[in-house]
């Protein structure tokens, strides 16, 4: 029995010895991070060689999907929305899988990014955007060894995700909304600050002891602006107004926001706008 027990703990120590030994990945990881235009776009994978092996048509089998990468599916990040031939693509992370052929590849960007290898049961409702990209065939001695991802031909405007390995280069083409965005905050620039701005630095400025006519000033544009303020707005309005020493707007505001404050269901206003109406005489 004590040889038996010794026996074992001498396994278990041998065993312990050996997981901790390290050696690289077959496959290493790889994180790539991009701007393109005003997107961040970041691609995570791994990275498998040729080591003598033929590649597509063979390793990579043609017509079979085929997860662009080895270990965990390849995940590409976007953190605003983008274009995939013509089809918004929206913002989020997609497990990017293809579809080789001799002259051809079908990608798919899928909503399913969790798990290893392709999906035992390929749900079409799960891809949320495809494309067919050409091959491009490059030399031999210029063949890439380790498969890799590249963010190449960046504009403004988009870029293109480039699929390398053995003598195949496969450009997948996405647009970014660059114009778009840029035009809405020029607009929103030039045209001046809007209720929240104004709302916010009056607040700022009362809360701060800073210049309370000029928080008062801001606040009746931000009012001006504001269709139907609400009552935690007018609450602070009317806080405003007594600190300018305007008593009566103080008094005004402060019932407009109790009103509102009661219509809402909202007993900790009620009670503040009450109290303040009794400080200052008008209950």
């Amino acid at each position: 029995m004590k040889k038996l027990v010794l026996f074992l703990c001498v396994a278990a120590m041998t065993y312990t010895v050996e997981a901790q030994i390290n050696t690289p990945a077959p496959s290493p990881s790889s994180t790539l991070m991009q701007t393109v235009g005003l997107t961040d776009v970041t691609v995570e994978y791994s990275r498998p060689s040729m080591r003598g092996r033929t590649i597509f048509g063979d390793l990579v089998p043609y017509d079979k999907i085929w997860r662009t990468g080895a270990n965990a599916r390849t995940k590409v990040t976007f953190n605003k929305d983008v274009t995939v031939d013509g089809k918004t693509l929206e913002a989020g992370s997609y497990a990017l899988f293809a579809k080789p052929s001799a002259s051809s590849w079908d990608v798919y960007f899928y909503t399913e990014t969790a798990g290893g290898g392709t999906p035992q049961n390929w749900d079409e409702s799960k891809v949320a955007a495809k494309l067919t990209a050409p091959i491009i065939e490059m030399p031999k001695e210029m063949a890439v060894e380790t498969f890799t991802i590249t963010i190449d031909d960046l504009t403004d405007n988009g870029a293109v995700i480039g699929l390398l390995w053995s003598n195949v280069y496969v450009p997948v083409k996405f647009g970014v909304g660059t114009d778009a965005v840029v035009s809405e905050n020029i607009d929103r620039v030039l045209n001046g600050p809007g209720a929240g701005d104004y709302y916010a630095a009056a607040v700022y400025y009362m809360n701060s002891g800073k210049d309370i006519n000029k928080a008062k000033e801001w606040m009746d544009k931000a009012m001006s602006m504001t269709e139907k303020p609400a009552y935690w707005q007018l609450r602070q309005q009317s806080l405003i107004y007594a600190k300018a020493g305007d008593k009566k707007g103080a008094i005004e505001t402060a019932k407009k926001s109790l009103a509102a404050a009661k219509e809402a269901g909202n007993d900790d206003y009620v009670k503040m706008n009450t109290d303040s109406l009794k400080e200052w005489g008008a209950m």
